[in-house]
């Protein structure tokens, strides 16, 4: 995929999620999102801490200075709580900054930087580019988490496809075929088949719900990210 694609998901997304925040009251924010054992506050805390965790992988991928996205999984799960215990306005405003942080972190990297190499928090080696990628999938999945109406049925054609193949390049465990469209992707030996829309494939994928646009004997599949 392109580095112009990513960033142009990443910054669609963003004013999606930003808009879609927005229009929820202070106790809509209080309440359940679609990811079990979070509110939405968690959703929106979550994405806020997300976008400066990448910052700091820019930031490695700039200066060859390792920076983790997070000192480790209690800093990240307790920042998350933290910010889910702001207050609204204040949770609001953290999600705004960060998103602003972000995009001008983005904006200064040079060139060369690109191709700075990083480790992601699963301890995968990447490229600087991909961080945009990174940030594309968390604006654009956790939009339906949100529960405002916006489901992978209102997401870009192209960016569901990148996300089909992205899951199903990195999935290990089950053997599968998956037929989306026009398109097909095979993990293991190709068996069982299971069809969909693009939209209802990359739901399941990603361990959200796929509605009636799914067909075919579903394995059990590993926990994604």
């Amino acid at each position: 995929m392109s580095r112009a694609w990513s960033e142009e998901w990443a910054r669609e997304g963003t004013a999606l999620f930003l808009a879609a925040v927005a229009g929820l009251t202070d106790e809509q924010l209080r309440e359940p999102s679609a990811l079990p054992g979070w509110t939405r506050a968690h959703v929106v805390a979550h994405l806020a801490r997300n976008a400066d965790a990448l910052i700091n992988l820019l930031e490695w991928a700039r200066t060859g200075v390792e920076t983790p996205m997070y000192s480790g999984p209690e800093q990240r799960d307790g920042d998350i709580e933290r910010g889910a215990k702001l207050p609204a306005a204040e949770l609001r405003a953290d999600l705004l900054r960060s998103a602003e942080r972000f995009a001008k972190r983005v904006a200064e990297m040079p060139a060369e930087a690109w191709q700075g190499e990083v480790r992601t928090r699963q301890g995968r080696l990447i490229r600087g580019a991909e961080v945009l990628w990174m940030r594309s999938r968390e604006v654009w999945v956790h939009q339906a988490d949100l529960g405002t109406g916006i489901t992978f049925g209102n997401f870009p054609a192209d960016f569901l496809v990148e996300l089909i193949g992205d899951v199903t390049g990195s999935m290990t465990g089950p053997s599968v075929r998956i037929e989306a469209g026009e398109h097909t992707w095979t993990v293991g030996d190709g068996s069982p088949t299971v069809s969909g829309t693009p939209a209802a494939v990359a739901a399941w994928l990603t361990g959200r719900t796929a509605g009636d646009d799914l067909h075919g004997a579903r394995p059990e599949l590993p926990g994604w990210l």
